[in-house]
């Protein structure tokens, strides 16, 4: 009896590491919806992107993804939602504005970099520089001339301070030495309707927000802000084409958690999200204008990718003579 009692024990006891390895080797499942908070107000690049890849991610979570609109302060308002929310793995934020806020707002109540961990990146987009068709300018070039013959006269549209439609304006008013008044709203749908109502006249708004209204006519592209003209609006000139070799910025989408969520669920929710933006990849080109890359694979390559980019625009702002305020 004792030989067997001691045979028996000695097979549980083998059989344990095999199980522990099993259950260590189960992917990340959530257990309840998954809150995807926008820093902006519907309508804007964020939000359309997003709910694009929330509605991929969900089947393959197994849970929904909902969107939460929490606009306000060019995305800081949600931004610090976020990242004072649990870090459980069950809140998300996507933010193309977060390396641009510390470059432009001097009080930022988080830390950027420090307060996160990567989850995916869903793609890339230039801006777009447009008008109103009331204004008289067919050309990069002619609006430039324009603007510098009536300093401060026309309205540009802005998604917020600290936004990254923000940084790129500040940027084309500093290298093309033009004055404009800046004009701050919620987000980028609110910052395109005000374009389309001709209450502000001139605007650079992600594409993703704009690039129905320019497609439609209600609206005049002049230029992106790429090296290269764009496969979705393929007759506007690029920024060097355009005589704008110094405004070349995009904005990009990281998918960033709370610093602190669990590795398991950071690596589950990045292996879910990459395959739902891989799936969403030609819905994001024709209704955003957003290409996704490979590279980002891991948090640590998404945080890399942010943390590269806080000092970059910070750079591009110094040396624009934008200073924070």
């Amino acid at each position: 009896m004792t030989t067997r009692r001691n045979t028996l024990a000695l097979a549980l006891t083998l059989a344990l590491p095999a199980r522990t390895a099993v259950a260590q080797a189960q992917p990340w499942r959530p257990v309840r919806p998954i809150r995807l908070i926008v820093p902006f107000a519907p309508g804007g690049s964020n939000d359309i992107v997003g709910r694009i890849v929330a509605e991929a991610a969900a089947p393959i979570l197994g849970q929904p993804v909902v969107v939460e609109n929490r606009a306000g302060a060019g995305s800081v308002i949600g931004a610090e939602a976020a990242a004072r929310s649990a870090a459980d793995g069950y809140t998300l934020l996507i933010n193309s504005a977060h390396p641009t806020v510390p470059a432009i707002v001097a009080r930022v109540p988080y830390q950027t970099v420090d307060d996160f961990v990567g989850i995916a990146v869903a793609g890339f987009s230039p801006y777009v520089l447009l008008v109103h068709p009331s204004v008289p300018a067919r050309t990069a070039q002619e609006l430039i001339a324009l603007l510098r013959a009536n300093p401060g006269k026309f309205n540009m549209a802005s998604t917020g301070r600290g936004s990254g439609v923000h940084a790129a304006e500040e940027l084309f008013m500093a290298e093309m030495k033009v004055q404009a008044e800046l004009v701050h709203y919620r987000g980028g749908g609110p910052s395109v309707a005000a374009l389309v109502a001709g209450e502000s006249q001139i605007g650079m708004p992600t594409m993703a927000s704009s690039i129905g209204q320019v497609r439609g006519g209600a609206l005049r592209a002049l230029a992106v802000t790429a090296q290269e003209r764009t496969p979705a609006l393929p007759d506007v000139p690029s920024a060097p084409e355009a005589g704008m070799p110094r405004v070349v910025i995009e904005e990009y989408f990281p998918i960033l958690a709370p610093a602190g969520t669990p590795a398991a669920a950071v690596a589950g929710l990045g292996a879910a999200f990459r395959e739902a933006i891989e799936k969403s990849a030609p819905k994001l080109r024709e209704m955003a204008g957003v290409t996704p890359r490979t590279g980002f694979d891991t948090s640590e390559k998404v945080m890399a990718l942010l943390r590269q980019d806080v000092e970059r625009y910070t750079a591009l702002m110094r040396a624009a003579g934008v200073q924070p305020e």
